[in-house]
């Protein structure tokens, strides 16, 4: 499947050099209104890639052979207070995590109490900072046990993962969480087929099984909290977007309160680098933040007057490093920003806005790609010493006005004919004046 996708947004780029391009979204940052007193300012965090201290399940078992030991991650296990003030320092109301299977339910029917009551811990000190939780229940962890039934290839998968989901939305709907059931479903069926974890030909199976689960978990969730917010979050991949929401987003489009998106990279006739972030090599991705702008309008196009959240969005670099394009975290944070405002000075319904991530974390078998507010080198600092980078100032700065300020202009161009939602995004660009 990661071929099929390289190989389709190499064949657009291709289709459309040489477009002539007219420019008709013109506007620059001038008089573009502040977000608004309700919108989400959020932070997001999974509890396996931050956690550490992990019991059996399939990530720690492909961790085994990844680039990287998972070691203890940046434990947050132990460290949820500091890095929960450290949120909150920042400004936001949203804090998002996961909630993870695999702790709660170590052994088939043996449910860890200790292990939700470290939950209800962590969201005892997000509640009393201030924040609202957004929870997801699958990003991308489940049980050992369930791997050695067949994970997702089994049909018993469904009860299984439903019966720890109900439990968990019982436990803590009464704190008026925002809801993601499965993190990024066409990443998720990608990275089990890459580790073994799923045969390729079980690939409509897994994706039917979570638009199944998704569907039972919304209506028990709306049972238990009636107003509730739920979602699963796309990770947005430029110029075939349409194809992979036809596999999960499609199929569960009546069951979703607001449309999460993950967006990160984008790619048009000069930048076909979005292929690196398939190579886990996320820094030599060139950033192209008018991108956010194209997914919003993409799905506000899709469905219309849906609220649109960005559920995770950020910059990477190679263990820490300075990026050989000369973009700096704060930068692309202003960028990030300021075409999230065009776009809900545009008319989208806009909501909400996650940095990935508040800290450095275990990057799916490697800790090369630092996405973190706060950066922390795992393999080679024993303290675990978070250390805040430039963009912890920048975003502190935009939720406390509200977005950037009046006359900012992004420190990159958009691009010429970008493909993140092509053709549309390419015939009918956004440009600054």
């Amino acid at each position: 499947m990661l071929k099929r996708v390289v190989v389709r947004v190499v064949g657009a780029v291709v289709a459309f050099v040489g477009l002539v391009v007219v420019p008709q979204n013109v506007a620059s940052a001038e008089g573009l209104p502040s977000m608004g007193d309700d919108f989400h300012w959020g932070v997001a965090m999974s509890e396996f890639q931050s956690g550490g201290y992990f019991p059996d399940s399939n990530w720690t078992r492909y961790a085994q052979n990844s680039a990287d030991p998972y070691l203890d991650s940046v434990d947050f296990r132990h460290r949820y207070p500091e890095d929960i003030r450290r949120a909150a320092d920042l400004g936001v109301n949203t804090f998002r995590l996961s909630i993870e299977w695999a702790r709660l339910e170590p052994a088939p029917g043996q449910w860890d109490e200790q292990a939700f009551e470290y939950y209800d811990d962590v969201l005892r000190e997000i509640v009393d900072a201030g924040m609202r939780p957004m929870l997801t229940l699958d990003h991308w962890v489940y049980p050992g046990w369930v791997a050695d039934r067949g994970g997702w290839a089994n049909p018993d998968i469904v009860e299984q993962w439903l019966e720890n989901a109900r439990r968990v939305v019982d436990r803590y709907a009464h704190l008026d969480p925002l809801w993601v059931t499965f993190n990024e479903g066409t990443a998720y069926v990608m990275q089990e087929v890459k580790h073994g974890g799923l045969a390729p030909a079980d690939v409509p199976v897994m994706f039917d099984r979570m638009a199944q689960a998704h569907r039972a978990i919304y209506d028990h969730i709306h049972a238990v909290q009636p107003g509730a917010m739920v979602t699963t979050n796309a990770s947005y991949i430029p110029t075939v977007e349409p194809v992979m929401d036809a596999q999960l987003i499609d199929k569960v489009a009546g069951r979703l309160d607001y449309i999460g998106i993950d967006y990160y990279y984008g790619v048009s006739p000069t930048n076909p680098t979005a292929v690196y972030a398939l190579l886990d090599e996320h820094w030599k991705a060139t950033l192209e933040p008018e991108g956010i702008y194209y997914a919003l309008r993409y799905y506000a196009r899709t469905f219309p007057g849906k609220p649109l959240y960005i559920v995770e969005n950020g910059m990477p670099t190679d263990n820490g490093a300075p990026r050989s394009d000369g973009q700096t975290r704060a930068a692309a944070l202003r960028d990030d920003i300021y075409w999230i405002q065009r776009a809900k000075a545009d008319g989208m319904n806009v909501i909400g806005y996650n940095y990935w991530s508040l800290t450095d974390n275990y990057e799916w078998g490697t800790y090369a790609p630092r996405f973190g507010l706060y950066t922390v080198d795992v393999l080679t600092d024993p303290t675990l010493t978070r250390r805040p980078t430039d963009g912890v100032d920048a975003y502190r700065g935009i939720i406390a006005a509200g977005g950037v300020p009046a006359g900012y202009v992004p420190s990159r161009k958009p691009a010429v004919c970008s493909l993140v939602d092509a053709p549309s995004s390419c015939l009918d660009p956004v440009v600054v004046d």
